[in-house]
């Protein structure tokens, strides 16, 4: 997603005329091929396309296992000790915020447990017994199983608070966005682009791979240019430059080249982009863009390409905060956005993506395919 001399007036990609389409004649004479295509692409671009009808499949990200059977409830082990006199209970919460073992790990978990009038309070899971305070009564520290996870169910609890007291925390289920048949023709169009570009670039040394950031199609002022760029490891002979972390490049370089917000408004010529991707120590992050975040390059932005992203491209993505991925290809040997693992799916990370995958055919678009191997 970096060649911006790419024409982007291709046959079949000219603005959809409302006047012009939706009548019946048109709907007449689609032919069966074309069909699906039909569905979104005649009509009020306002019109919400239903899911089975829309050109691509989204991938459900299984964030959480609800773990509904005490066999699939994991544990891990922790220290507790027991507090006979609850009179001591608030003494030892106080010690334990002090003494630095309480463990962020532990955040699903209460505390206390109560039994009657006896206590048992959850210290760490550090390797070795914690030291205690000289309380009277307290036990030896010992060690149980406790849930690793919260409860997402009303199920998950009863069976979670059976090893220890655990806070119940549930998720609200998938809920796919809503998609108009005006968004799924921006869509379709940004997707015939990159396909376009990578037949055209099977025809040199370098893979058939293209990336496309294109201005987004609810808020297209967010980003003032779309942005494109090719796989150019072959020609470059460089094994970092895959498209999508050239497109990523190409946005980074755009950005510091806008004007800081502290000099918007002194009478400075705009910069012009060449294309040179050094820059100065001096530049500063960009703030044209505040919805978009400064310090995140792809913040609600759709990167579209023709094969799915590999585990490198992918995380560079995940980085960017990229709000949404759409690919043509799969690649289930090497892919990261369900290929051979789904980073937004794993539960370390810290954003997540939605992944669509482009179905073949939908809207006259078709699969170039690449070795198996190849790290898209």
């Amino acid at each position: 997603m970096i060649d911006e001399e790419i024409d982007q007036s291709w046959g079949g990609l000219s603005v959809i005329d409302d006047d012009k389409v939706g009548t019946e004649d048109d709907r007449r004479n689609v032919t069966e091929d074309n069909a699906d295509l039909d569905v979104w692409n005649l009509g009020n671009p306002d019109d919400i396309v239903a899911e089975e009808d829309l050109p691509f499949t989204r991938v459900k990200l299984s964030l959480d296992e609800e773990e509904e059977e005490i066999d699939a409830v994991r544990t891990m082990q922790a220290w507790v000790v027991d507090i006979p006199d609850p009179k001591y209970i608030a003494t030892m919460l106080k010690w334990l915020k002090q003494s630095g073992l309480d463990s962020a790990s532990l955040v699903h978990l209460k505390r206390i447990r109560r039994q009657g009038n006896f206590a048992t309070l959850l210290i760490g899971t550090s390797p070795t017994p914690p030291p205690l305070p000289d309380v009277v009564g307290l036990s030896a520290p010992y060690q149980i199983s406790v849930p690793c996870t919260p409860a997402l169910t009303l199920t998950s609890l009863e069976l979670k608070n059976t090893f220890w007291p655990t806070v119940y925390a549930p998720r609200r289920k998938w809920e796919p966005e809503n998609w108009t048949k005006g968004k799924v023709r921006w869509a379709h169009s940004a997707m015939k682009l990159v396909q376009e570009s990578a037949k055209s670039t099977s025809k040199g040394d370098d893979l058939p791979i293209v990336a496309r950031v294109p201005q987004p199609y609810e808020d297209p002022g967010s980003l003032s240019q779309p942005f494109v760029a090719n796989d150019s490891r072959i020609s470059t002979r460089h094994p970092l430059r895959h498209a999508v972390l050239n497109v990523i490049r190409q946005v980074a370089d755009y950005r510091a080249l806008q004007p800081s917000e502290s000099a918007s408004n002194d009478n400075s010529p705009m910069p012009i982009l060449t294309g040179d991707t050094s820059s100065s120590e001096d530049e500063q992050i960009p703030t044209d863009v505040p919805r978009n975040g400064a310090h995140y390059l792809l913040t609600g932005q759709t990167l579209f390409t023709t094969h799915e992203p590999c585990v490198m491209c992918s995380m560079a993505l995940l980085h960017s905060r990229v709000k949404e991925v759409f690919y043509l290809v799969p690649m289930p040997l090497t892919g990261g956005c369900g290929g051979l693992t789904c980073l937004p799916a794993l539960k370390p990370v810290n954003h997540r993506f939605t992944i669509a995958q482009w179905k073949a055919g939908k809207g006259d678009l078709s699969p170039i395919t690449l070795d198996e191997n190849t790290d898209a």
